[in-house]
């Protein structure tokens, strides 16, 4: 298969995840570019940090236009990770890539296994701004590490930690991607990347319709059950990444 197409069919898987779940654009974008379509590790994250960026700006106004993005809840939670995330990705090249990537995996799972179990009180969407800058913080220290947007772990500590509810949790975790990948974009600027644009236009353009395209299908499912799908989507990223680090 030639890049360009399995650009677009990478993008598409990685559009419905962010559309339907709020999350999960750099950690399969990343893969995917590296493994498919062959591009070297910083050549591919930097890459998907600006596919991830217009991807998500594009879901995140939709989720808007339905009122499912808690506005200061989710700048406040992004803006408190940006400083622990810059002081988290210096750190990140004096460690081993290996411990991180089983790290980043054992919190996964453990973020999963939590949204699996029942809440002990209802989800009200009352956030005090203490909780959520201690969230973000220390969301952003763990993709200060492993240089993702964080989505995926963003909705678990909006729904869990926040009591935000599932729905609002996905839009407003776009708002929380679009912040940090944009810091991190920021912080790589002039770093020497090279950008392949044969392989971001499609890749982009095809996230952006999957991102739509999974929206749609997250309305046909209730809060539970969203929340179960994306909890099992994260365990399985989090088996895979394991099995990345040790095969």
């Amino acid at each position: 298969m030639t890049p360009v197409i399995l650009a677009l069919a990478a993008g598409a898987v990685v559009g419905l995840a962010l559309g339907g779940l709020g999350g999960g654009g750099s950690v399969l974008a990343v893969p995917a570019l590296t493994y498919l379509i062959g591009l070297p590790p910083a050549d591919a994250i930097t890459t998907s940090l600006i596919i991830v960026t217009l991807t998500s700006i594009t879901a995140l106004s939709g989720h808007a236009r339905d009122g499912n993005v808690a506005w200061r809840t989710g700048l406040l939670f992004a803006a408190a990770g940006i400083v622990p995330a810059m002081f988290a990705g210096m750190a990140a090249g004096r460690l081993p890539q290996a411990g991180l990537t089983v790290a980043f995996a054992a919190v996964a799972g453990l973020a999963a296994l939590r949204m699996l179990r029942p809440a002990r009180t209802p989800a009200v969407g009352e956030v005090r701004p203490a909780k959520a800058g201690a969230a973000g913080a220390g969301l952003g220290a763990v993709t200060g590490l492993l240089g993702v947007g964080g989505g995926f772990l963003a909705v678990p500590a909006l729904v869990r930690v926040l009591n935000l509810p599932m729905r609002r949790a996905v839009g407003t975790s776009l708002l929380v991607i679009t912040v940090n990948s944009l810091a991190a974009l920021g912080a790589r600027a002039g770093a020497g990347t090279h950008l392949d644009w044969t392989v971001i236009a499609p890749f982009t353009a095809a996230a952006i319709l999957g991102a739509w395209d999974g929206k749609r299908h997250a309305r046909r499912l209730t809060g539970d059950a969203l929340q179960r799908v994306f909890a099992y989507v994260l365990l399985a990223v989090a088996v895979f990444m394991l099995v990345d680090a040790f095969v």
